[in-house]
Protein backbone atom coordinates (compact mmCIF):
# COMPACT_ATOMS: atom_id res chain seq x y z
CA UNK A 1 0.00 0.00 0.00
CA UNK A 2 1.29 3.48 -0.89
CA UNK A 3 2.47 5.74 1.89
CA UNK A 4 0.00 8.36 0.62
CA UNK A 5 -2.98 6.01 0.65
CA UNK A 6 -5.35 6.44 3.57
CA UNK A 7 -5.62 3.22 5.49
CA UNK A 8 -8.95 4.12 7.10
CA UNK A 9 -10.58 4.93 3.75
CA UNK A 10 -10.06 1.45 2.30
CA UNK A 11 -13.19 -0.15 0.80
CA UNK A 12 -12.57 -3.26 2.91
CA UNK A 13 -13.37 -1.21 6.01
CA UNK A 14 -16.60 0.28 4.64
CA UNK A 15 -19.88 -1.61 4.80
CA UNK A 16 -20.96 -2.90 1.38
CA UNK A 17 -24.49 -4.21 1.84
CA UNK A 18 -24.72 -5.18 -1.83
CA UNK A 19 -22.11 -7.91 -1.26
CA UNK A 20 -23.41 -9.10 2.11
CA UNK A 21 -26.01 -11.74 2.89
CA UNK A 22 -27.87 -9.43 5.26
CA UNK A 23 -25.87 -10.80 8.18
CA UNK A 24 -26.58 -7.97 10.60
CA UNK A 25 -30.30 -8.51 9.89
CA UNK A 26 -30.10 -12.23 10.63
CA UNK A 27 -27.20 -13.12 12.91
CA UNK A 28 -27.75 -10.48 15.60
CA UNK A 29 -30.59 -10.43 18.15
CA UNK A 30 -32.52 -7.39 19.35
CA UNK A 31 -35.19 -6.73 21.96
CA UNK A 32 -38.25 -4.52 21.85
CA UNK A 33 -37.18 -1.16 23.22
CA UNK A 34 -36.70 2.45 22.21
CA UNK A 35 -34.28 1.13 19.58
CA UNK A 36 -36.45 -1.66 18.13
CA UNK A 37 -40.24 -2.11 17.87
CA UNK A 38 -40.14 -5.94 18.15
CA UNK A 39 -38.10 -8.82 19.56
CA UNK A 40 -35.83 -10.88 17.31
CA UNK A 41 -33.62 -13.79 18.27
CA UNK A 42 -30.13 -14.44 16.88
CA UNK A 43 -30.26 -16.42 13.65
CA UNK A 44 -33.80 -15.33 12.78
CA UNK A 45 -34.14 -13.05 9.73
CA UNK A 46 -35.62 -9.63 10.42
CA UNK A 47 -39.11 -9.28 8.98
CA UNK A 48 -37.89 -6.41 6.82
CA UNK A 49 -35.16 -8.44 5.10
CA UNK A 50 -35.92 -8.94 1.42
CA UNK A 51 -35.01 -11.81 -0.89
CA UNK A 52 -32.07 -9.81 -2.26
CA UNK A 53 -30.73 -9.39 1.31
CA UNK A 54 -31.64 -5.69 1.29
CA UNK A 55 -33.64 -3.91 3.99
CA UNK A 56 -37.17 -3.14 2.83
CA UNK A 57 -37.47 -0.04 5.01
CA UNK A 58 -33.89 1.23 4.88
CA UNK A 59 -34.92 4.85 4.24
CA UNK A 60 -37.63 4.71 6.92
CA UNK A 61 -35.83 2.87 9.72
CA UNK A 62 -36.19 5.64 12.28
CA UNK A 63 -39.79 6.33 11.30
CA UNK A 64 -40.56 2.64 11.88
CA UNK A 65 -38.80 2.53 15.26
CA UNK A 66 -35.61 0.76 14.16
CA UNK A 67 -33.23 3.38 15.58
CA UNK A 68 -30.79 0.67 16.59
CA UNK A 69 -30.18 -0.26 12.97
CA UNK A 70 -29.16 3.29 12.08
CA UNK A 71 -26.32 3.30 14.62
CA UNK A 72 -24.84 -0.05 13.62
CA UNK A 73 -21.81 -0.40 11.37
CA UNK A 74 -20.09 -3.69 10.55
CA UNK A 75 -16.99 -1.84 9.25
CA UNK A 76 -16.97 -4.13 6.22
CA UNK A 77 -17.23 -7.40 8.13
CA UNK A 78 -20.49 -8.36 6.41
CA UNK A 79 -19.07 -8.61 2.93
CA UNK A 80 -15.85 -10.18 4.25
CA UNK A 81 -17.73 -13.06 5.87
CA UNK A 82 -20.12 -13.41 2.93
CA UNK A 83 -17.63 -13.26 0.08
CA UNK A 84 -14.33 -14.40 1.63
CA UNK A 85 -15.02 -16.69 4.58
CA UNK A 86 -17.98 -18.42 2.93
CA UNK A 87 -16.92 -17.78 -0.67
CA UNK A 88 -20.12 -16.14 -1.86
CA UNK A 89 -22.48 -18.96 -0.84
CA UNK A 90 -25.34 -17.61 1.28
CA UNK A 91 -27.11 -19.15 4.25
CA UNK A 92 -30.16 -19.53 2.05
CA UNK A 93 -28.24 -21.52 -0.54
CA UNK A 94 -26.41 -23.62 2.04
CA UNK A 95 -28.52 -23.83 5.23
CA UNK A 96 -25.99 -26.14 6.89
CA UNK A 97 -23.46 -23.28 6.94
CA UNK A 98 -25.87 -20.79 8.49
CA UNK A 99 -24.97 -21.35 12.14
CA UNK A 100 -21.24 -21.05 11.53
CA UNK A 101 -21.79 -17.93 9.43
CA UNK A 102 -23.85 -16.30 12.19
CA UNK A 103 -21.20 -17.11 14.79
CA UNK A 104 -18.28 -15.92 12.65
CA UNK A 105 -19.88 -12.58 11.77
CA UNK A 106 -19.66 -10.96 15.26
CA UNK A 107 -16.03 -12.08 15.56
CA UNK A 108 -15.02 -10.57 12.23
CA UNK A 109 -17.01 -7.45 13.03
CA UNK A 110 -14.90 -6.92 16.16
CA UNK A 111 -11.72 -7.56 14.19
CA UNK A 112 -12.76 -5.05 11.54
CA UNK A 113 -13.51 -2.45 14.19
CA UNK A 114 -10.02 -3.00 15.57
CA UNK A 115 -8.63 -2.76 12.02
CA UNK A 116 -10.43 0.56 11.62
CA UNK A 117 -8.79 1.97 14.74
CA UNK A 118 -5.35 0.76 13.66
CA UNK A 119 -5.91 2.25 10.21
CA UNK A 120 -6.86 5.61 11.71
CA UNK A 121 -3.71 5.54 13.84
CA UNK A 122 -1.53 4.82 10.78
CA UNK A 123 -3.10 7.86 9.11
CA UNK A 124 -1.93 10.15 11.94
CA UNK A 125 1.28 11.89 10.80
CA UNK A 126 2.32 12.60 14.41
CA UNK A 127 2.21 8.88 15.20
CA UNK A 128 5.21 8.25 12.97
CA UNK A 129 7.31 6.58 15.72
CA UNK A 130 4.79 3.71 15.93
CA UNK A 131 3.73 3.53 12.28
CA UNK A 132 5.88 0.46 11.68
CA UNK A 133 4.34 -1.47 14.56
CA UNK A 134 0.87 -0.32 13.58
CA UNK A 135 1.29 -1.48 9.98
CA UNK A 136 2.49 -4.87 11.15
CA UNK A 137 -0.50 -5.12 13.48
CA UNK A 138 -2.80 -4.17 10.62
CA UNK A 139 -1.35 -6.80 8.30
CA UNK A 140 -1.65 -9.48 10.97
CA UNK A 141 -5.27 -8.60 11.75
CA UNK A 142 -6.19 -8.34 8.09
CA UNK A 143 -4.71 -11.77 7.36
CA UNK A 144 -6.64 -13.22 10.28
CA UNK A 145 -9.96 -11.90 8.93
CA UNK A 146 -9.28 -13.84 5.72
CA UNK A 147 -8.73 -17.17 7.47
CA UNK A 148 -11.18 -20.05 7.77
CA UNK A 149 -14.32 -20.07 9.87
CA UNK A 150 -12.74 -22.62 12.22
CA UNK A 151 -9.74 -20.36 12.87
CA UNK A 152 -11.91 -17.27 13.34
CA UNK A 153 -14.19 -18.98 15.85
CA UNK A 154 -11.13 -19.80 17.97
CA UNK A 155 -9.85 -16.20 18.02
CA UNK A 156 -9.42 -14.52 21.42
CA UNK A 157 -10.50 -11.00 20.46
CA UNK A 158 -9.88 -9.62 23.96
CA UNK A 159 -6.27 -10.82 23.83
CA UNK A 160 -5.79 -9.15 20.45
CA UNK A 161 -7.22 -5.91 21.80
CA UNK A 162 -4.78 -6.15 24.68
CA UNK A 163 -1.91 -6.36 22.21
CA UNK A 164 -3.08 -3.54 19.97
CA UNK A 165 -4.40 -1.05 22.53
CA UNK A 166 -0.94 0.10 23.72
CA UNK A 167 -0.11 1.04 20.13
CA UNK A 168 -3.36 2.98 19.77
CA UNK A 169 -2.76 4.72 23.08
CA UNK A 170 0.77 5.70 22.06
CA UNK A 171 -0.51 7.00 18.71
CA UNK A 172 -3.11 9.05 20.56
CA UNK A 173 -0.53 10.50 22.95
CA UNK A 174 1.75 11.48 20.08
CA UNK A 175 -1.07 13.13 18.15
CA UNK A 176 -2.46 15.03 21.13
CA UNK A 177 0.99 16.17 22.25
CA UNK A 178 0.91 18.75 19.46
CA UNK A 179 -2.18 20.39 20.96
CA UNK A 180 -1.13 23.47 22.99
CA UNK A 181 -1.91 23.69 26.68
CA UNK A 182 -2.80 21.15 29.31
CA UNK A 183 -5.05 18.34 28.07
CA UNK A 184 -7.89 17.10 30.26
CA UNK A 185 -8.06 13.43 31.16
CA UNK A 186 -11.58 11.98 31.31
CA UNK A 187 -10.61 8.45 30.38
CA UNK A 188 -13.36 6.05 31.45
CA UNK A 189 -15.20 8.87 33.22
CA UNK A 190 -18.90 8.53 34.07
CA UNK A 191 -20.32 11.69 32.51
CA UNK A 192 -23.86 10.52 31.82
CA UNK A 193 -26.16 13.53 31.61
CA UNK A 194 -23.33 15.92 32.51
CA UNK A 195 -23.67 19.58 31.60
CA UNK A 196 -20.54 20.29 29.60
CA UNK A 197 -21.90 22.92 27.28
CA UNK A 198 -19.07 24.89 25.68
CA UNK A 199 -16.40 22.75 27.36
CA UNK A 200 -12.80 23.22 26.26
CA UNK A 201 -11.84 19.64 25.52
CA UNK A 202 -9.42 20.01 22.67
CA UNK A 203 -6.86 17.20 22.84
CA UNK A 204 -8.60 15.65 25.85
CA UNK A 205 -8.75 11.93 26.52
CA UNK A 206 -12.34 10.67 26.58
CA UNK A 207 -11.38 7.06 25.92
CA UNK A 208 -14.20 4.79 27.08
CA UNK A 209 -16.05 7.69 28.72
CA UNK A 210 -19.80 7.35 29.33
CA UNK A 211 -21.26 10.39 27.59
CA UNK A 212 -24.85 9.16 27.38
CA UNK A 213 -27.23 12.16 27.20
CA UNK A 214 -24.37 14.51 28.14
CA UNK A 215 -24.65 18.11 26.94
CA UNK A 216 -21.54 18.83 24.88
CA UNK A 217 -23.19 21.46 22.73
CA UNK A 218 -20.77 24.12 21.56
CA UNK A 219 -17.80 22.17 22.97
CA UNK A 220 -14.34 22.13 21.45
CA UNK A 221 -13.55 18.45 20.86
CA UNK A 222 -10.88 18.93 18.23
CA UNK A 223 -8.15 16.30 18.45
CA UNK A 224 -9.88 14.65 21.43
CA UNK A 225 -9.49 10.89 21.79
CA UNK A 226 -12.99 9.38 21.65
CA UNK A 227 -12.17 5.70 21.20
CA UNK A 228 -14.88 3.58 22.80
CA UNK A 229 -16.78 6.58 24.20
CA UNK A 230 -20.51 5.88 24.60
CA UNK A 231 -22.17 8.80 22.82
CA UNK A 232 -25.79 7.69 22.80
CA UNK A 233 -28.03 10.77 22.82
CA UNK A 234 -25.02 13.03 23.45
CA UNK A 235 -25.83 16.63 22.51
CA UNK A 236 -23.23 17.71 19.95
CA UNK A 237 -25.12 20.68 18.55
CA UNK A 238 -22.59 23.30 17.53
CA UNK A 239 -19.67 21.17 18.76
CA UNK A 240 -16.36 21.04 16.88
CA UNK A 241 -15.19 17.46 16.27
CA UNK A 242 -12.64 18.14 13.55
CA UNK A 243 -9.60 15.96 13.96
CA UNK A 244 -11.22 13.89 16.72
CA UNK A 245 -9.25 10.68 17.20
CA UNK A 246 -10.85 7.26 16.65
CA UNK A 247 -14.33 8.75 16.25
CA UNK A 248 -16.58 6.35 14.31
CA UNK A 249 -19.74 6.78 12.27
CA UNK A 250 -21.84 4.74 14.75
CA UNK A 251 -20.84 7.14 17.54
CA UNK A 252 -21.98 10.10 15.47
CA UNK A 253 -25.19 8.34 14.46
CA UNK A 254 -26.02 7.64 18.10
CA UNK A 255 -25.54 11.28 19.11
CA UNK A 256 -27.57 14.42 18.43
CA UNK A 257 -26.19 17.27 16.35
CA UNK A 258 -27.20 20.02 13.98
CA UNK A 259 -26.00 22.02 10.98
CA UNK A 260 -23.47 23.84 13.17
CA UNK A 261 -21.74 20.66 14.31
CA UNK A 262 -18.35 20.31 12.65
CA UNK A 263 -17.49 16.68 11.86
CA UNK A 264 -14.30 15.13 10.45
CA UNK A 265 -14.14 15.00 6.65
CA UNK A 266 -13.86 11.21 6.77
CA UNK A 267 -17.31 10.88 8.38
CA UNK A 268 -20.82 11.77 7.27
CA UNK A 269 -23.27 14.08 8.99
CA UNK A 270 -26.13 11.78 10.11
CA UNK A 271 -29.28 12.49 8.09
CA UNK A 272 -31.47 12.50 11.22
CA UNK A 273 -29.59 15.43 12.75
CA UNK A 274 -31.55 18.67 12.94
CA UNK A 275 -31.06 21.24 10.18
Amino acid sequence: MSERTSYAAQPDLQADCGNCFGLCCVALPFSRSSDFPVDKSAGTPCGNLQEDFRCGIHRRLRDQGYNGCTVFDCFGAGQKVSQVTFKGVSWREEPDSARAMYEVFPVVRQLHELLKYVAQAVDLPAAGPVHGDLRRAYERLDALTRDTAEVLLAVDVDALRGEVNPLLLRASELARAAVPGRKKNHRGAHLMGSRLRGAKLRGASLRGALLIAADLSGSDLRDADLIGADMRDTNLCGADLRGALFLTQPQLNAARGDARTKVPQSLQRPPHWAD
